[in-house]
């Protein structure tokens, strides 16, 4: 790794995370706070920036917007970003404001809405854990995918984490792709996801294959993006599921 790192923690009061997410290698959970090793956790960390902005900033003046015939959601979003994002070197900062992001996007309220049967609160809950840590995943603006920790394998993750069997596993998978699908939600993301610095991109191309996503800027190089991808996944996906064999 061509960056170091000192440990962080994540601290989110009146939740606690799931114990089994010791299994991860880098990771150490109690009660309400998630500590991350990166020498032990990231599998590529060559960058210690992230693009942000407070959760509280976008959830008043970003959130609300609705696009017109004139302005999509996307180009609104983007030039909030650019008025308003900052970049920080604090990782802890970054996890913070993901679970504010990704606990606005699985909540309970949508339930009714999914369609999909079987989807309980739990399941919404498990995804909001696992998108927190993916937000320390980054692309560059020219393709280059330079930080990786499991969590972008965020379905196989799961699975790992909490025990989930191939059908539940499937069904997480279909939640969070379904972002796509449903329009409200899928506009719903693009506003949220400011407050990370960009976009949710599917690794995944013509259908859904466990390659997970990242949260990237406008305009970045999704060719090179979707090539860097094809070299590392397979090898990151084994290292991820051997994660089951930890106790």
């Amino acid at each position: 790794m061509s960056v170091k790192l000192a440990p962080t923690s994540l601290s989110i009061p009146g939740h606690n995370f799931d114990p089994r997410w010791n299994r991860v290698a880098g990771m150490s959970v109690e009660d309400d706070t998630v500590t991350i090793d990166p020498e032990a956790y990231f599998f590529r960390l060559e960058s210690d920036t992230w693009t942000v902005i407070d959760w509280d900033k976008v959830a008043a003046e970003l959130l609300p917007v609705e696009e017109t015939s004139e302005s999509a959601i996307e180009q609104i979003a983007l030039e909030y970003i650019a008025r308003n994002s900052r970049t920080t070197h604090d990782p802890a900062e970054v996890l913070h404001i993901a679970w504010q992001v990704y606990s606005h996007l699985f909540r309970e309220e949508h339930l009714t809405s999914l369609g999909i049967d079987g989807v309980t609160a739990d399941h919404l809950r498990m995804l909001a854990e696992v998108s927190t840590f993916t937000a320390l995943n980054k692309v560059e603006d020219d393709g280059h995918i330079s930080v990786v920790g499991p969590t972008w394998f965020f379905a196989d993750t799961a699975q790992v984490v909490y025990d989930l069997d191939e059908p539940t596993t499937e069904l997480l998978d279909e939640v969070f792709h379904g972002a796509w699908f449903n329009e409200y939600r899928r506009i719903e993301g693009v506003k949220a996801h400011a407050a990370l610095g960009g976009r949710l991109v599917h690794g995944c191309q013509s259908a859904p294959d466990r390659r997970g996503g990242v949260v990237a800027s406008y305009g970045t190089d999704m060719k090179r993006f979707r090539d860097e991808l094809d070299t590392f996944r397979d090898t990151w996906l084994t290292t991820v599921r051997s994660y089951s064999e930890r106790s």
